[in-house]
């Protein structure tokens, strides 16, 4: 597709937020702050990031959203659906993500978003409990309520388009199955109500229906399933997932590339969590908590190519831990150790104790997926966004390929999609200076 025919980003936005708690209502609350002109959108990429075009010597580096045409803040709306029939600002309140000054200056706002009845079974997050849920005889129905919300939604507030982006709880952790080969299969499986069908592959299954691009920002398989891919394909609609890459992960994906890049061996990476929000406490749950585990100890063993390089990573121990510890709220404590060695095999150690903040890492990242999303959308993408794996633990890509976790080399892809959608020259970094 040449830039011309990349459709323009005119009228509304909606933005649907499967699950509106901290995550949520930091994002809403963050960018309606942003609009108001009391804060700057720091770590959004959208928003603050710039992008290189042509050689060096061009200084041509306008900031991305100048670059492509994205939707303008004040073009988005917010709506999505939630356990609990809390609005936007007692829910954020109950957070206890942003000061209660910042939240009451946008209280009016905050209140007037209120979440739609969700799909929901305590069967997959067995730590939580809600009563603000969709009644229906299985999936099937429960999907087809969706679809209605959605269309609800878009025609009341005058929304040109739509993009969701899972803000829910973790799961219990589900393995593919024959349900989820095939979409007829699939939607066999949601009438018959089969365990093996989850809340957030039903909102996934709606809002493809519904023509809405879905990011998962969760763990779960949601849109990593056959079926999902059949319908996004058919449909001509983009998914991406999963996990927003927030804390340790983070951090795991700008150190292992600096150790592989300096060939520098590990023999074991210790990492423990405490989290005291809602997060921590659906994590407290072995099941749950497996999903989780599975797509953070992915990363290293991708970055690290222990087969091409067995003598520095093949022997390597990696043990992730996350404990529920209430005092702490949504303020994460994320400390690993790292065993490296060096030359001649001599050892060494790195101790990393990252005091974070859950929601405000991950809240830029629902930004820039949203935005991101529609552009990929309005320009004739569908299936599998792997340029948007910079913003996950767990990036999905296209079958047969493995998946890319540095985060330089994901920065990259991001970049380089965004020249080839403009028609301009991918930066390589190898110029004509090396040539006679």
């Amino acid at each position: 597709m040449s830039a011309s025919q990349i459709q323009p980003a005119k009228g509304k936005l909606g933005v649907l937020l499967p699950g509106m708690g901290a995550v949520a209502t930091t994002f809403v609350a963050g960018v309606e702050a942003i609009r108001r002109g009391k804060a700057d959108p720091i770590g959004s990429v959208t928003q603050m990031g710039t992008i290189r075009l042509g050689k060096r010597t061009d200084n041509r580096v306008p900031k991305i959203n100048d670059f492509v045409s994205l939707a303008q803040l004040d073009d988005l709306v917010f709506g999505g659906w939630d356990i609990f029939e809390d609005d936007m600002y007692t829910a954020a309140m109950n957070a206890g993500v942003l000061e209660k000054d910042l939240l009451n200056e946008h209280k009016d706002f905050l209140q007037s978003i209120k979440p739609m009845p969700a799909v929901f079974d305590k069967h997959y997050v067995k730590k939580l409990d809600g009563t603000n849920v969709k009644g229906g005889a299985n999936w099937y129905e429960k999907a087809e309520a969706l679809m209605e919300d959605i269309k609800q939604f878009k025609e009341k507030n005058g929304c040109d388009r739509l993009v969701a982006v899972w803000c829910g709880s973790t799961e219990i952790f589900l393995e593919p199955g024959e349900e989820h080969l095939t979409l007829r299969g699939f939607e066999e499986a949601m009438k018959a109500n089969s365990p093996k069908i989850s809340p957030s592959m039903v909102y996934a299954y709606a809002c493809l229906m519904s023509d809405v691009p879905f990011a998962n920002g969760a763990p779960n398989l949601t849109v990593d399933l056959p079926a999902i891919h059949e319908l996004a394909r058919e449909r001509r609609i983009p998914i991406a997932g999963k996990d927003f890459k927030t804390g340790q992960t983070f951090m795991k994906t700008v150190l292992a590339p600096a150790f592989k890049a300096r060939l520098l061996g590990v023999s074991g990476w210790y990492s423990t969590n405490i989290l005291g929000n809602r997060d921590g406490e659906v994590l407290d749950d072995p099941e749950s908590f497996k999903t989780k585990e599975e797509s953070k100890l992915g990363a290293l063993e991708h970055i690290l190519q222990p087969e091409l390089y067995p003598s520095l990573y093949d022997n390597m121990y990696h043990k992730v831990r996350i404990n529920y510890y209430p005092p702490r709220g949504d303020n994460k404590e994320g400390w690993d150790n790292i065993d490296i060695f060096g030359w001649l095999g001599y050892p060494m150690q790195i101790k990393v104790d990252f005091l974070c903040r859950d929601s405000i890492l991950a809240a830029p990242i629902v930004l820039d997926l949203a935005l991101f999303m529609d552009l990929a959308k309005r320009s004739g993408m569908r299936d599998t966004q792997e340029w948007l794996s910079f913003y996950f633990k767990a990036p999905m890509t296209a079958e047969g390929l493995y998946p890319e976790h540095d985060l330089f080399i994901q920065l990259m892809k991001l970049k380089n999609t965004l020249r080839h959608l403009k028609g301009e020259e991918l930066i390589t970094h190898l110029g004509n200076e090396y040539y006679d």
